[in-house]
């Protein structure tokens, strides 16, 4: 059960791109923690300073300040390292929509730069961040590997094309790749700023400052949100998994089904908040429904996640409450 059992070589490095983000900050934590070497390369364009200085005084940590967009920077980054952990991107379906040249420059190109020098470098895994968006319109549930409808925005389509590409580099070069797709992440350190954060930091800063929240569409929409740690798991276990495996994308997520209005209900009855919400336009290029098979990285992956959503969110309650004072 989850990853903390995990041995890796005792010199082993990893590569942790977008380290000074949500989920790659945590990553860098979970494997000092397991007392491996880490590199975090990071442009902080959307990662905070605070979670690069929270372990400089760590051993084995190093950062790299620099674009995935720059090859040459890429290939200084994955020299001498064993495992990449490419978590480099620009999130948000919505700011996709508006800004689709930069998404396929940032989350195509520099993902195909970060493959290419891992290639180069002789690394022994590639593990990247893909998104439950790419089952776009299809409305079969749960989301199984293999059955994906039109995607509905640019950031779901870099996201498909990073899965073309990872497929190629198996098969035509060898490099053993992985594919996550996540499914609504949550969990400590994600951002609850700006009009593109995540719904449920977002909600849990506005009730703690006895702000209205808006729920984009009715609230009847659904997600496979999925903890924080989960996701640490599914990545170091890719890591692990075997040859035959690689070249493949993988749903990671909690194999739950949460809806949105019942998830702001829950939350402000945990925090003793009577605040009724008020309710936007549905935001474009959104799927309505997600929940997760994990059928194929249970078996490929020995994915098993410790953390269904209820465990999961008392924890980020506790996190938010204690730093959002």
């Amino acid at each position: 059960m989850g990853y903390k059992h995990l041995q890796f070589d005792k010199d082993s490095v990893f590569l942790v791109t977008g380290g000074a983000g949500f989920i790659g900050s945590n990553l860098c934590e979970a494997i000092l923690d397991m007392g491996y070497q880490v590199r975090c390369l990071d442009d902080l364009s959307t990662g905070k300073q605070e979670n690069v200085e929270m372990f400089l005084d760590r051993p084995g940590y190093t950062f790299i300040k620099g674009d995935i967009k720059d090859l040459e920077i890429c290939r200084r980054a994955c020299d001498g390292v064993d495992y990449v952990l490419n978590q480099a991107a620009w999130g948000s379906v919505p700011r996709s929509i508006e800004m689709p040249i930069f998404y396929e420059q940032n989350n195509i190109g520099g993902t195909l730069n970060m493959m290419e020098a891992a290639r180069e470098s002789g690394v022994k895994k590639f593990v990247y961040a893909s998104s439950s968006s790419v089952y776009g319109d299809h409305p079969a549930l749960p989301k199984k590997e293999g059955i994906e409808g039109e995607v509905l925005s640019p950031y779901a389509l870099t996201k498909r094309t990073n899965e073309e590409y990872g497929k190629l580099y198996k098969k035509l070069y060898g490099l053993d790749t992985y594919g996550m797709r996540y499914f609504n992440v949550f969990g400590r350190r994600q951002n609850p700023d700006g009009m593109y954060a995540a719904v449920i930091p977002k909600f849990l800063k506005q009730l703690l400052h006895d702000e209205v929240p808006t729920i984009n569409g009715d609230g009847r929409q659904s997600r496979d949100f999925t903890y924080i740690d989960n996701v640490i798991e599914a990545n170091l276990k890719a890591c692990l998994a075997s040859s035959e495996a690689a070249g493949e994308a993988y749903n990671i997520g909690s194999g739950g089904r949460e809806f949105l209005i019942d998830i702001y209900y829950y939350l402000c009855k945990a925090l003793g908040k009577d605040i009724e919400p008020k309710f936007g336009p549905a935001r474009k290029g959104d799927v309505r429904d997600s929940n997760a098979d994990i059928t194929k990285a249970r078996t490929n992956l020995g994915y098993d996640p410790d953390y269904d959503f209820e465990a999961g969110i008392k924890l980020a309650i506790d996190w938010y409450k204690e730093n959002l004072k």
